[in-house]
């Protein structure tokens, strides 16, 4: 057997345990924190998984999009409106319900969204590829506001109104396994091939392109699976709690990228360490009511005055690392 096939059995059983531990986390939070502490939680993962995809294209490959809140505005309409309206006639089941008749219908509409995002992600990433830099973010940015605008003008999804009826099924759980599923999957392409060829694209392309790499190509592959994962924030997110579009702005994708920044372009465990620093410090310093945002900005500036290349940089956090630091150095022998 060969190795590749014997570390097979493992990385399933920590992924199954993963899941199991995530679910076992979600019933001990409901019971042991608050609703107000829980909501933090599950924001400070769905802002998580929008840094690691974003990270993708912004860290990993180079490029500069703004956009991302488009993406995941259109996986948070296309879930919602499946659920409120293909639900009830595909698995005749009321979209209210909850418990397990809620799973596969939720999965469902999850991936839907995701898909729907990508979609669009390719729609917008063949022509804009091509450009970089400056240009590359303009094209995003308008897509952004021209989903938000066309959303708007929507009635079938409550249009200014916002989207109501949406059930509300999305719970930690839910969302520990979609920042796990994002991780997991962009970690393993940052070591296969195309990874390699994502990182050659962003430390120079035309010398990637001179080496036979398919620039463009892999562009368009990156962007198309970070909307995926902006569209399963997203997914979950209308899931959660009420769908306008005021949650879908040019800020917050700007929120996003400074997530990515802070914690380290090109770091996943920096995306997670900055979209957790970024959603819950602005709900620490509540008790500086006044002067919260103030102090909000005054750190960040600091923080990226003391560390502008984000708080871990390109490195990696792992538990073997953090151990090896902790542990007590080895006494010399005796000579």
């Amino acid at each position: 057997m060969s190795p590749k096939r014997s570390s097979l059995g493992p990385r399933v059983l920590w992924t199954v345990g993963a899941l199991v531990g995530a679910w076992a986390l979600d019933r001990v939070a409901v019971q042991a924190v608050n609703p107000y502490i829980y909501r933090i939680l599950v924001l400070c993962g769905l802002n998580a998984i929008l840094a690691l995809s974003l990270n993708l294209v912004n860290g990993i490959t180079g490029q500069f999009s703004i956009g991302h809140a488009g993406f995941m505005a259109v996986g948070a309409y296309t879930s919602a409106a499946f659920t409120v309206y293909a639900v009830p006639k595909l698995f005749g089941v009321d979209p209210a319900a909850g418990g397990l008749a809620a799973a596969g219908p939720l999965l469902c509409a999850v991936l839907l969204g995701g898909a729907c995002s990508a979609g669009a992600g390719f729609l917008v990433g063949l022509p804009s590829m091509r450009l970089r830099g400056d240009y590359l973010a303009i094209v995003t940015l308008g897509f952004g506001e021209i989903i938000r605008v066309v959303i708007l003008n929507i009635d079938a999804v409550g249009g200014a109104r916002g989207f109501a009826g949406v059930p509300h099924r999305t719970n930690l759980a839910w969302v520990l396994g979609g920042v796990l599923l994002t991780f997991v999957v962009i970690r393993h392409l940052m070591r296969s091939y195309h990874g390699r060829a994502f990182l050659a694209i962003r430390e120079d392309e035309i010398a990637a392109e001179a080496l036979g790499v398919p620039t463009t190509r892999y562009k368009v592959t990156a962007f198309v699976i970070a909307a995926f994962f902006a569209g399963v924030a997203g997914a979950l997110f209308s899931h959660y709690t009420y769908l306008h579009t005021n949650s879908f702005t040019f800020m917050k994708s700007i929120e996003v990228i400074v997530m990515v920044v802070l914690g380290g372009m090109g770091s996943l465990t920096g995306s997670l360490l900055g979209a957790t620093l970024l959603t819950a410090l602005p709900e620490a310093l509540r008790f500086a009511s006044a002067d919260r945002l103030i102090i909000y900005s005054i750190l960040l500036i600091v923080l990226m005055i003391a560390r502008p290349q984000g708080i871990l940089g390109r490195r990696e956090l792992s538990l073997r690392g953090l151990l090896r630091v902790w542990r007590r150095p080895r006494a010399a022998p005796a000579p």
